[in-house]
């Protein structure tokens, strides 16, 4: 028997999904993988975490106990599960466009002690968004851990992804005025293991304080639509032979550079917005 997590979304919850995206700047995919997948992604970042965090670059600050850190795609064991999951495939090509591209797969990671993000956005407003209205990048989130309260769930202020940041520091942090409405519209997103969501980076929105034992990793998979330039900030590497084993319609997916051998990844995404922490 086909498991519903793997069997296609009707074209009208699809739709449904894109206008959540386009009203709130995110929607939940509850129940998009099985527990048993999500705790081997548990493992491999596990796994992952260790190496990383045995080298001097192999992660970055995204404030006090905080960290985030790129990952190569084929070190996942359920990687190809997470790309041809239907909902995040049919979401990706009804908002996107057919030629969606993949560009970063990657681990935040609030640890124990992690304090307020200051509110922000990923990235400053593009061109086609301020002057379209148009979403031209998604972030799928999966959490790796069953989330409390205690563990610094993530704060989201729905509808603020089209505010213009025209104050906005960087483009993407915006000044003390804005904050009283932003936490009067937060709302804490507590997700279960096997629960995906989908989000559009520009909604504003922070990380809470992690007052718990355990950190709260989560998996992000950006995607992009295809002139979308992400040069200098997001890309993946896969090697070789198994880049040259996946299908020739998942390659065309993939923004990827294709290596002989794989190198551990020096971490080049640091926010500096970030790096200190937010208020409360």
């Amino acid at each position: 028997m086909q498991d519903d997590r793997r069997a296609a979304p009707a074209r009208a919850d699809v739709a449904e999904l894109a206008a959540a995206v386009y009203r709130d700047g995110f929607a939940g995919l509850p129940g998009a993988f099985s527990r048993e997948w999500a705790m081997r992604l548990r493992e491999d970042f596990d796994v992952l975490y260790a190496e990383a965090r045995a080298r001097d670059d192999g992660t970055v600050s995204r404030g006090p106990n905080r960290h985030y850190l790129a990952i190569h795609p084929e070190r996942l064991t359920g990687f190809l599960e997470l790309i041809t999951q239907p909902a995040i495939v049919a979401l990706c090509e009804h908002m996107l466009g057919e030629d969606y591209q993949v560009v970063e797969v990657a681990f935040d990671v609030p640890l124990p002690g992690a304090v307020h993000q200051p509110w922000h956005r990923d990235f400053p407003m593009p061109e086609e968004t301020r002057t379209d209205g148009r979403l031209s990048s998604l972030a799928f989130n999966v959490t790796t851990v069953d989330v409390s309260p205690e563990m610094g769930p993530m704060e989201v202020a729905p509808g603020t992804q089209f505010d213009p940041g025209d104050d906005f520091e960087h483009g993407m942090f915006p000044p003390e005025p804005h904050h009283a409405r932003y936490a009067q519209l937060a709302t804490r997103r507590r997700p279960s293991l096997g629960d995906a969501s989908v989000r559009t980076g520009l909604t504003i929105h922070r990380g809470t304080p992690n007052v718990s034992q355990v950190p709260r990793p989560v998996l992000v998979l950006g995607v992009v639509a295809p002139e979308v330039d992400t040069a200098g900030v997001h890309s993946v590497e896969l090697s070789a032979p198994f880049f040259d084993a996946l299908p020739g319609e998942l390659r065309g997916h993939l923004r990827a550079t294709r290596v002989s051998e794989l190198a551990p990844i020096r971490q080049r995404h640091s926010i500096e917005g970030l790096v200190m922490g937010g208020e409360g």
